[in-house]
C-alpha cells in the first residue's frame, strides 16, 4: 500500500526560517506542478506565493490530483493559478478528481485565490460556440474542521444533469457560480466591510420606491421581470460568527472578477498584492 506522501502528487510545507515565512518542503508529480517566485508585491510582506498548474492546460479523463499543504504558526501562504483550470470530457467512468488538504497553524493565514473552474463537454470545448453548462457531473465540497476534528464549515455544491430539465435550463442567463470564504481573526475586518458591501449591493439592487415607480417611469412590475445580471449573499457562520460565506451568481467572469477584486482589496498589506489585481 502507497504511503500518504507517496499517494498524494503534491505536497508543500510552509514554516519560519529567519522570521520569513518560506517553503521548507515541496514536492509535485505528474500532472501537477507547483511555481514558486522568489518574492511577489511588496519586500516588506511577510508572505510566500505557490502557483499551481498541469501539464497539458487542463484536467483530462481519469486524473486525480490531491494536493497537502502545511502552514506552520505565524507564517502566511498564498495558493494560486495561472489561469482558468480547465476540465475535459471523462471517457467512460474515468471522472477526475482534485483534492486540497490543508493544515492551518496558530496566527497562520492561507489564501487559496484560483482562477474559475471551467467544464468542457469536449476537448475542444468552447463558450463562444454555445457550450454552456455542457457537462454530466460537477460536484465540489468544502470542509473547514477547529482541532479535534471538530466540524465548522460543511458545504457542497452538486450540478447534474437531470432527466427533465438539464443544467443550462436551470440556471438560465447565469454563466458563472463562486464562494468565497473567509475565517480568522487576521481577516475580521475586510469581513465586515464585505458584510457591509453585499448588504448595501443587495438593498439597491431589490430597493422599490413606494410610489411603485422606477427611474425612467419603470413600474414596480418592470422591476421584478428584471432579471439582475449579478447576485450576491453574504451569511456568518460558526461560533459568534468567525467567519462568512459570500455566494455568487453571474451572468459573466469579469463582473465577478470585478466584485473580488474590490470586496478582498483589503488583503494586500497581508498577502504583497491585492487578489485578482
Amino acid at each position: 500500500m502507497e504511503s500518504k506522501i507517496e499517494a498524494a502528487t503534491g505536497k508543500l510545507v510552509v514554516k519560519k526560517v529567519g522570521g520569513k515565512s518560506t517553503v521548507t518542503r515541496c514536492f509535485s508529480k505528474y500532472p501537477l506542478k507547483f511555481i514558486i517566485p522568489n518574492k511577489v508585491g511588496s519586500s516588506e510582506t511577510d508572505a510566500v506565493w505557490v502557483y499551481t498548474l498541469t501539464y497539458g492546460g487542463g484536467i483530462v479523463s481519469g486524473d486525480y490530483i490531491s494536493c497537502e499543504i502545511t502552514v506552520a504558526d505565524a507564517c502566511t501562504a498564498v495558493l494560486t493559478t495561472q489561469a482558468s483550470t480547465k476540465v475535459y470530457k471523462s471517457l467512460g467512468s474515468k471522472s477526475s478528481e482534485q483534492i486540497l488538504e490543508a493544515k492551518i497553524g496558530s496566527d497562520a493565514l492561507l489564501a487559496v485565490i484560483p482562477d474559475p473552474v471551467t467544464c468542457f463537454s469536449t476537448a475542444s470545448g468552447r463558450h463562444e460556440s454555445g457550450e454552456k453548462w455542457d457537462f454530466e457531473l460537477y460536484r465540489s465540497t468544502n470542509h473547514i474542521f477547529l482541532e479535534g476534528d471538530q466540524p465548522l464549515f460543511l458545504d457542497s455544491v452538486l450540478l447534474e444533469q437531470g432527466s427533465i430539465t438539464n443544467i443550462a435550463e436551470r440556471m438560465q442567463d447565469y454563466q458563472v457560480l463562486a464562494m468565497v470564504i473567509l475565517l480568522g481573526p487576521k481577516l475580521k475586518q475586510i469581513q465586515i466591510q464585505v458584510q457591509e458591501n453585499v448588504r448595501r449591493m443587495m438593498s439597491e439592487q431589490l430597493y422599490l420606491p413606494s410610489t411603485g415607480l422606477r427611474p425612467h417611469g419603470k413600474t414596480q412590475s418592470d422591476h421584478f421581470l428584471a432579471k439582475p445580471s449579478f447576485v450576491v449573499s453574504c451569511s456568518a457562520f460558526g461560533p459568534k460568527g468567525i467567519g462568512i460565506v459570500v455566494r455568487i451568481a453571474a451572468m459573466t467572469t469579469e463582473s465577478v472578477y470585478r466584485f473580488l477584486q474590490h470586496q478582498l482589496a483589503g488583503m494586500e498589506t497581508l498577502l504583497g498584492v491585492s487578489p485578482y489585481s
